[in-house]
């Protein structure tokens, strides 16, 4: 068995916000590991999104997902942090002294000062497509992780949100044809997502519903080359595709956090103006945290790292001050 991991903060959740809660834990001089289950950092951007724009980050008009998750990074990784990935934190205690013991799924033991739960939305798994399930792995997907994957495809995607409207737009430059999808006439995405793809001449099948997938030899296994539709007035079509995006949304489950004794609202942990829970020691930022009039945007998810760690700080050293001073040369 491993020797138990002695830090000063332990991070769970390796995404936007507990990336900056490492560096800012690091930029106060502690030590800090970073728990996550998923097996590379960055959260839902790394295994949802790389390849998405993203607008609502301070200082970037447009950034790239895997390309902020890359910046995050470097910046965390400057004080050297414990990486423990492919993690996921299941035991809580608090010891006689105050000081948390965290175990993970692998038997990875965490002993801490304190620690900022940023694990977004906790553990997820993309809500299934249910007339294509034999082609998982194959021609059906959930993500687009590289658009050039479909260079010259034709492409059908199933879904009527703002992620099944970006990778639309995304793909409708490059793949042979890309059509759309949707068991509704009515979308969740952005209007203005909805009307950029129409103006790329997207075509939208709505309502529809997706009744099977079919390889070239009319099979359910083999090499995808056909999806069958059925309408709302009950007749039916054929879509020529070599690959089809479920863009379905996930299921998110908190998983063992909903049992540490936190105060949980809504499949979220609620905070105080300090992003302190009702346990001792144990602070949340990001999707994770809830309090009222929250904005769940990944800005005022950086905003709350810091607050979170540098109130941490305190909690531990009461003769240190909440600010740390400005970090500019």
């Amino acid at each position: 068995m491993n020797s138990p991991v002695d830090v000063d903060l332990l991070v769970v959740g390796a995404g936007p916000s507990g990336l900056y809660a490492a560096y800012y834990a690091g930029f106060r001089g502690w030590s800090v590991a970073i728990m996550d289950s998923l097996e590379e950092p960055g959260g839902q951007i790394a295994a949802m999104y790389p390849e998405k724009a993203i607008f609502d980050v301070a200082g970037f008009p447009s950034v790239l997902g895997r390309e902020l998750v890359d910046a995050l990074l470097q910046q965390a990784n400057q004080f050297n942090p414990t990486w423990l990935l492919s993690n996921r934190a299941t035991d809580l205690v608090t010891n006689a002294d105050g000081t948390l013991t965290v175990t993970s799924d692998h038997g990875v033991v965490v002993n801490t000062k304190a620690m900022v739960v940023t694990g977004g939305i906790g553990s997820f798994t993309p809500r299934p497509l249910p007339a294509a399930d034999a082609w998982e792995g194959g021609g059906l997907v959930h993500f687009v992780k590289q658009p050039t994957d479909y260079t010259g495809k034709d492409v059908v995607i199933v879904g009527g949100g703002d992620s099944a409207f970006d990778w639309a737009a995304m793909l409708a430059p490059i793949a042979a044809s890309v059509t759309m999808v949707h068991r509704r006439d009515n979308f969740r995405g952005h209007a203005s997502n909805v009307e950029l793809v129409k103006s790329l001449g997207v075509p939208i099948i709505a309502p529809a519903e997706v009744t099977a997938l079919k390889s070239v030899d009319g099979d359910s296994d083999g090499t995808l080359a056909s999806i069958e539709l059925k309408h709302a007035d009950g007749t039916t079509s054929v879509l020529k595709a070599d690959a089809c995006i479920a863009a379905l949304g996930f299921v998110a489950d908190l998983g063992p956090i909903a049992n540490w004794g936190v105060q949980i609202e809504g499949r979220k942990v609620a905070v105080d103006r300090k992003m302190e829970s009702n346990l001792p020691r144990v602070f949340a930022a990001g999707d994770m945290a809830t309090y009222e009039g929250k904005v769940a945007l990944i800005s005022v998810g950086f905003g709350e790292a810091a607050t979170a760690v540098n109130n941490a700080v305190v909690y531990i050293n009461p003769d240190a001050h909440v600010f740390p001073g400005h970090s500019s040369g």
